[in-house]
């Protein structure tokens, strides 16, 4: 059985690589993104099995199958809520949800291995009504609090105490509007996904800023804005040129 795990983070890829082999199954390739996917798929024999994160680095997966007939099954990786999962169970399409549990990991494959003679020859799936289910903002659950660590305590931080996110040196921080900043073990990326996007807006590679703490909006070089921020002094917020347009959007 040839099996592939597409996956936004490599450790979690990883993780459940290390699991499979548990289970005596190999994986053959790891893949990381949309547009990674779409080129390994158009130059190689599609796998009997794909183990498939929703959100990836470059937007969401079901994107893959737009661009390329997938003619293997499909067994979901999602942190997303119980009430997003009814677009799987309406499709009747196999999920795990994250953290992956071992024993749901094996009992997963054997429902796999018991539908492998009635395999069609395609995958026939409604992806955009599982995309509209799970786009729909009243069935999300957004992150509204942080836990990080400090010394030996721990501290919980509202997403309403929260100015921005940045990343600097390989790690990702909050800034609060008491003016501190907070070591999380979190991407952007992640984070893009897990919080509100109508209150916070991810601005450039390096920051994601909260609606609630633009103080001026300044027009800047290279067709760009400058976001000055309460707080945050230590360099300068500025919004990329390519999401000039979306951004201006978001603020209305």
């Amino acid at each position: 059985m040839t099996t592939i795990i597409i996956e936004d983070e490599k450790p979690a890829a990883r993780l459940l690589q290390r699991k499979l082999e548990k289970l005596n199954i190999k994986v053959g390739m790891m893949l990381h993104s949309v547009e990674e996917s779409i080129e390994w798929f158009s130059k190689n024999e599609h796998p009997d099995l794909i183990f498939l994160d929703i959100q990836l680095s470059d937007g969401l997966s079901f994107e893959i199958f737009e661009k390329i007939a997938i003619k293997s099954a499909v067994i979901f990786t999602t942190a997303y809520d119980e009430y997003a999962l009814k677009a799987f169970k309406l499709n009747s399409i196999d999920y795990l949800l994250k953290p992956i549990d071992e024993d749901d990991l094996e009992v997963a494959i054997s429902k796999f291995k018991s539908r492998l003679p009635k395999q069609e020859s395609s995958l026939e799936l409604d992806f955009e009504q599982i995309k509209k289910m799970l786009s729909n903002p009243f069935e999300k659950n957004y992150k509204k609090r942080f836990t990080v660590k400090i010394g030996q305590y721990l501290k919980v931080i509202s997403t309403d105490e929260i100015e921005c996110f940045f990343s600097e040196n390989k790690g990702t921080y909050i800034h609060t509007f008491d003016n501190r900043n907070y070591l999380i073990e979190h991407t952007l990326e992640t984070l893009e996904r897990e919080i509100d996007s109508k209150e916070f807006f991810r601005i450039s590679r390096k920051f994601i800023i909260s609606l609630r703490a633009i103080k001026e909006i300044v027009v800047y070089s290279n067709s760009r804005l400058k976001v000055i921020l309460p707080t945050y002094k230590e360099d300068e917020v500025i919004v990329s040129r390519e999401k000039v347009q979306e951004f201006k959007n978001w603020i209305g």
